[in-house]
């Protein structure tokens, strides 16, 4: 190709190139998308990682457990001690060691998880039953007004607890008038308001309003209402608090973020070390034994280390060593071949003599590799003076199935004959 044309060839496609760049520029539009992978695997493992996160950001010391036996190790004083798993399992004895270490200057957060029984006179969860506190839905609170209706208790949050004492009840008509009043001012009825001295708006959470807290004994002296119920109730237990919720969910992860629930986390906790409980129920059978029968687990072990010994114990007595002088090569090479034989099998020990043949018949006559299998076989009928039938038969191709011991004893010896003689 001459010079001037290659030229011309070049800047074509050049041009082309250069076409087709300015079309992909003019009507390309680059653009994002985010792919919604999900939450990570340690986020679906614990519903309230979130929280966690959340208190740490904020400066506080957070600290999960599995079961109650943080109890043992954890001081009550400058310490929270959230409950999130069920308590359905809890024991009295149990019961009694959260409200001792709550007494002792401890605050405990818990929720209600059963409702209140008017037959039974119960609710069958043994901490709140103690304190006075029970739980009803929200929708059974106009049927009956006579214990599941409350008292009707501002939102707003007294600092002291004489304060709470010294507040009026007031007649149950004029609590419902209160009450219609208030959902028609009311733009969030749904929404739990929390008020805080000198604040002048409060704080919005939002409980699940099915349900309804109420303090039997009047003992509770801050709380936080709906337009129709109480969600949390806060009491004094010895130089300790106790803070009842209708439902701790409001802390999840996917609920964290919506309204005021996260400040109320770190409202409850502020000024305190965390300590998140996600298994509260009923302790295991080893940690009871273990914390009152060690002696017991002890002895146990030592039992199972001896029978373990005893059952370990050669039974007979000791098979002497052989001699060595019973070990000739005899034993060797008939231990060998059974060897082989049970590995690779009869065919491959009548191919191995089949080679030998065929390699001492090679050295006593050159080029017998290159005869064919006929005059091969001649060949050995004059080296070894045995009829060409049995040459055959002895180096032909064995069948892969499995022969009778006598023929293969039979087919053995006739080759070892065939290799003796060459």
């Amino acid at each position: 190709m001459k010079r001037p044309v290659a030229l011309l060839v070049t800047l074509a496609v050049l041009l082309v190139l250069a076409a087709v760049g300015y079309y992909l520029y003019t009507h390309l539009t680059p653009y994002s998308e985010t792919i919604e992978h999900g939450p990570a695997p340690e986020v679906r493992a614990n519903p309230y990682l979130a929280a966690e996160t959340y208190l740490r950001g904020r400066g506080l010391k957070v600290s999960a457990a599995r079961g109650l036996e943080v109890l043992d190790q954890l001081p009550s004083k400058g310490n929270t001690l959230i409950l999130l798993g069920s308590r359905e399992n809890l024991t009295p004895k149990q019961t009694t060691r959260l409200l001792d270490w709550t007494s002792r200057g401890g605050h405990l957060v818990v929720t209600a998880e059963r409702l209140w029984d008017e037959e039974e006179g119960k609710s069958g969860d043994l901490l709140l039953d103690r304190l006075g506190v029970q739980q009803f839905l929200t929708e059974d609170l106009d049927k009956d007004k006579g214990t599941a209706k409350p008292e009707d208790k501002s939102s707003a949050e007294p600092s002291t607890q004489e304060e709470a004492a010294e507040q009026p009840t007031t007649p149950a008509a004029e609590n419902a008038e209160t009450t219609e009043s208030a959902e028609e001012e009311d733009p969030y009825p749904k929404l739990t308001k929390l008020y805080l001295e000198n604040e002048k708006a409060p704080a919005y959470i939002d409980f699940d309003t099915e349900y309804h807290l109420f303090d039997s004994k009047n003992l509770a002296y801050a709380w936080a209402n709906s337009s129709n119920a109480t969600h949390l109730l806060q009491l004094q237990q010895g130089q300790g608090l106790v803070t009842v919720l209708t439902d701790n969910w409001i802390w999840q992860n996917n609920q964290l973020s919506d309204y005021d629930n996260a400040w109320l986390l770190w409202y409850l906790t502020q000024d305190n070390s965390v300590t998140l409980v996600y298994r509260a129920d009923g302790e295991s059978l080893f940690t009871l034994l273990a914390r009152y029968f060690p002696q017991a687990l002890v002895a146990c072990a030592l039992l199972l280390a001896l029978a373990l010994w005893r059952q370990g114990l050669r039974q007979g007595p000791l098979q002497p060593s052989p001699a060595r002088g019973r070990r000739q090569l005899e034993e060797h090479l008939r231990a060998g071949a059974d060897f082989v034989l049970r590995q690779r099998g009869q065919i491959a020990l009548l191919q191995g003599l089949q080679r030998d043949i065929l390699r001492r018949a090679r050295q006593r006559q050159p080029g017998f590799e290159r005869l064919p299998v006929a005059e091969q076989w001649q060949t050995l009928g004059r080296m070894t003076r045995q009829p060409i039938s049995a040459i055959s038969q002895a180096m032909r191709p064995y069948p892969q199935q499995r022969m009778t011991i006598a023929e293969f004893t039979r087919q053995v010896a006739h080759l070892q004959s065939l290799r003796n003689s060459l």
